[in-house]
C-alpha cells in the first residue's frame, strides 16, 4: 500500500508533496517531494532502489506516473538518483542536474534504454550550468539555485516561488526519523551538527549561501533528510546559524592528512 503524502502546499492548480516514511531497513530517513502545477510534475531526488517502488506507487496516487515530466536531482549521490533508470524506462521524464554530473549520470542508465527508447540518456538531461538556470513547469517555473559545495562539488537547490518552498537538498538535514517542522531551534541543532560539519565545505561557503537564500526569504526550507525549517523565524534561525557554523575544510589541519 503506498505510504500517504504529507501536503506543503496547494491552491487548486498547484501542489507540493512531501513522501517521508518510504525508506525502510538500513537507510538512513529521506524525504521526496512532488511538485505539480497544472498538468506537469517534478518529482525531486527520488532516491534508489531502496524507495523506488513505493515511490512511484506513492506518486501514482496523484499523477498518471508515465507522464512524469522531470526529475530534479541536486546532487550525484544514491540516495538522490540511483533509481535513475527506472524512471527513464517507465515514465517520459527528464532529469535536471548540474551540468558537472550530466556527464555521470549516464553510467547509471542501462545502455537497452536508449535502443528501446530511441533516445541516448544525454538526451533526456537539462544540464544545469554553474550560475542556476529557471525551469519551466505548467505555468511557473522552479529556479534551480547554485549549492556547490554543500556538500557536492556540482549541486543544486530548488526554489519554487508559487509554494515560496526551498528545497535545499543535505543543506539543513537531520538526523532524525520524520519531516515534521522543527518546533524549538536550540534543542534541534544536536541532530544537525555533526552532519553539517563533516559534509559541508567550509564556512565561507555557508555564509555565501545563506546570503543568497536571504534575498528569496522562503517560508519554508525542506531539506532532503528531516524537519523542515517553516516560517520566517525559523528559517532566519538557521541562515543564522549556518552563516556562522565552522564546518568541512575549516576544521582541518596537518594532523588530518598524516601517514600510519
Amino acid at each position: 500500500m503506498a505510504s500517504k503524502a504529507r501536503t506543503l502546499f496547494d491552491n487548486g492548480t498547484h501542489k507540493v508533496l512531501c513522501f517521508d516514511q518510504l525508506v525502510s531497513g538500513d537507510g538512513v530517513q529521506a524525504n521526496q517531494f512532488l511538485i505539480i502545477d497544472h498538468d506537469q510534475h517534478a518529482l525531486l531526488d527520488p532516491g534508489g532502489d531502496l524507495t523506488y517502488m513505493p515511490l512511484a506507487l506513492a506518486v501514482s496516487d496523484y499523477i498518471p506516473l508515465k507522464k512524469l515530466t522531470y526529475v530534479f536531482a541536486s546532487h550525484q549521490d544514491p540516495d538522490i538518483i540511483a533509481s535513475l533508470d527506472k524512471w527513464f524506462l517507465h515514465t517520459g521524464c527528464r532529469v535536471v542536474c548540474s551540468k558537472l554530473w550530466a556527464r555521470f549520470l549516464p553510467h547509471l542508465s542501462a545502455g537497452y534504454l536508449s535502443q528501446l527508447q530511441g533516445q541516448n540518456t544525454t538526451d533526456r538531461m537539462i544540464a544545469v550550468p554553474d550560475a542556476g538556470q529557471e525551469i519551466p513547469l505548467g505555468k511557473t517555473s522552479i529556479k534551480a539555485l547554485p549549492a556547490h559545495f554543500l556538500h557536492s562539488v556540482g549541486n543544486l537547490h530548488f526554489y519554487d516561488p508559487v509554494s515560496n518552498i526551498l528545497f535545499s537538498g543535505d543543506m539543513g538535514a537531520s538526523l532524525v526519523d520524520d519531516a515534521e517542522p522543527v518546533t524549538d531551534f536550540a534543542a534541534h541543532i544536536p541532530s544537525m551538527l555533526g552532519f553539517h560539519k563533516r559534509y559541508m565545505g567550509g564556512n565561507k561557503v555557508c555564509r555565501l549561501w545563506a546570503n543568497m537564500i536571504r534575498q528569496l526569504n522562503p517560508g519554508m526550507i525542506v531539506p532532503q533528510h528531516g524537519r523542515a525549517f517553516c516560517g520566517e523565524k525559523m528559517v532566519h534561525q538557521f541562515l543564522d546559524w549556518i552563516s556562522e557554523l565552522e564546518c568541512g575544510m575549516d576544521l582541518l589541519d596537518q594532523r588530518d592528512y598524516r601517514l600510519f
